[in-house]
């Protein structure tokens, strides 16, 4: 495999890095600023969710296509639109004075925010020879993995005490950056012309498209109950057979049948997507565990979850570090099994849970998803050829974002159930005839026979309702991951990894 050979690496390895955290930041920093924009636009509860769902959808749809944009335009060209793009589309988000306009404005951030992440993991395979990738992957990784953690600690502190507009604006520094280092140091690839698959795009952007539609609204319109999430189920199942089909049956479909054939990206594209579903999911979970029933500001919830920023930190560069010594198959392994003791900490949390129990175990599970990161991200391209490498990537960064969005889904679809469930258990016990209730001071405040006290008993079963749900998720995250981790014997080593993975990052 060819290498570009550059003398101002480090220029684009920054520049690859801060294209990522632009884009893998802006998934997660304007959640906790959704309720100061909804008062701000005079929108209702429905429609101030589509500023998060209007992104989703165009990421996923738009990250497909990007191998064949690549080579029809040119990396360079294309890079440089999507970051500019990408800038241009903050700055109209922040300036909307209505609804209508900033839903608009973040579809066309995340149409050209999609191919950030594939084009500049390809820029660092490119710039990189194979005895460097794991430490190339390990700082690339690192906005990749580090933005969604640190978006919504960063997005409260910008609204607390700026505007919410400012977690749009943040980005235009550093898409001005980004852009001036891509136009003068990163050299333009081979362009190729080539008909565009029209029909497999269509397929599977209407498949993804109604997919990520019906997992974001799905928790809102209480699942199948809702004709709209019925028809979204069945428009994002035609699309992805009609994909299938056309994907077997046509000449030359617009992701290359040739990306199957190997097997380390196979399985790394499975890893990956297990990688979106725990990570993402359990961070979805612990926001509002810490703010609801720990009663955490959300800066303070932010700081708590910081140290889990630092675990995946770490844990990449010494994972770039032993890239080549030890095996991929090794390091994944054992990123799952940290994973696996993290979330294991985690399934016996409880409301009074000390901050250290939960520092120690977001740091852990920040180092586990660091470790299998780098190591995957090395091994799935290892053996790739270089025209399908942007293609590839574009593939890997789809799967991740699916992975999370199934994830989150599914795991606050079984919280509200299993609340639900759990609290008519619990209340089942809850009797004017049981004494426990009524003796000693505690009794006095739960009489169930008073109405305050009825009251303030239906609070704290409440809270022990929805306790015992979080910790189902988190046992389900658990039981996932160790189901996942013997797939890592599929994991072939590459022959042309050599052993001197920890040498110098930089030139």
């Amino acid at each position: 495999m060819s290498v570009v050979r550059t003398p101002n690496r480090g220029v684009l390895t920054l520049c690859a890095m801060l294209a990522t955290l632009m884009q893998s930041l802006d998934s997660t920093i304007a959640n906790v600023a959704l309720p100061y924009m909804q008062g701000s636009l005079a929108a209702s509860q429905d429609q101030i969710n589509w500023v998060l769902t209007s992104y989703i959808v165009a990421a996923a749809i738009m990250t497909a296509p990007t191998g064949w944009l690549s080579a029809r335009f040119g990396r360079t060209r294309l890079f440089v639109v999507a970051v500019l793009g990408f800038t241009v589309a903050s700055v109209l988000c922040g300036v909307s004075q209505s609804i209508e306009q900033i839903v608009l404005f973040r579809l066309l951030q995340g149409m050209f925010g999609a191919s950030l992440v594939p084009l500049s993991q390809a820029v660092m395979f490119d710039i990189y020879p194979v005895e460097q990738r794991g430490s190339a992957m390990a700082l690339w990784g690192i906005g990749v993995m580090v933005g969604p953690i640190l978006g919504p600690t960063l997005g409260g502190w910008l609204t607390q005490n700026y505007s919410w507009r400012w977690v749009f604006y943040i980005n235009v520094p550093v898409g001005i950056a980004t852009t001036v280092g891509l136009l003068g140091f990163l050299p333009e690839t081979n362009r190729v012309r080539s008909r565009f698959d029209w029909t497999g795009f269509a397929m599977l952007g209407l498949g993804i498209g109604a997919l990520q539609t019906m997992l974001d609204r799905g928790e809102q319109l209480d699942w199948f109950s809702a004709p709209e999430i019925i028809i979204e189920a069945c428009v994002a199942g035609i699309g992805l057979y009609g994909f299938i089909v056309h994907f077997l049956l046509a000449e030359r479909p617009f992701i290359s049948p040739r990306l199957l054939r190997d097997v380390n990206f196979v399985v790394g594209n499975i890893f990956i997507f297990l990688v979106g579903l725990i990570l993402y999911a359990t961070l979805a979970l612990l926001t509002p565990y810490l703010q609801n029933l720990m009663n955490y500001p959300v800066l303070t919830a932010g700081l708590v979850l910081a140290p889990r920023g630092a675990g995946t930190m770490l844990a990449m560069f010494i994972c770039g570090r032993l890239m080549g010594r030890i095996s991929a198959r090794m390091l994944t392994l054992f990123g799952f099994a940290v994973t696996i003791y993290a979330l294991y900490l985690m399934a016996g949390f409880t409301p009074d849970v000390s901050e250290r129990a939960i520092v120690v175990s977001g740091f852990l599970q920040g180092a586990s998803v660091g470790f299998v990161f780098v190591a995957l991200s090395t091994v799935t391209f290892a053996t790739l050829p270089l025209e399908l490498r942007t293609q590839g990537t574009s593939i890997y960064s789809l799967m991740r974002n699916l992975g999370s969005s199934i994830g989150i889904s599914v795991t606050g679809a079984l919280l509200i159930r299993n609340t639900q469930v759990n609290h008519a258990s619990i209340a089942a016990l809850v009797t004017p005839f049981n004494q426990a209730l009524r003796s000693g001071a505690p009794g006095r405040l739960w009489d169930p026979v008073q109405r305050q006290g009825a009251a303030a008993l239906n609070a704290v079963v409440t809270r022990q309702a929805t306790t015992i749900a979080y910790i189902d998720d988190f046992k389900l995250m658990m039981i996932v991951a160790m189901i996942a981790a013997p797939l890592v014997f599929l994991i072939r080593k590459p022959p042309a990894i050599a052993t001197t993975g920890h040498a110098a990052v930089m030139d």
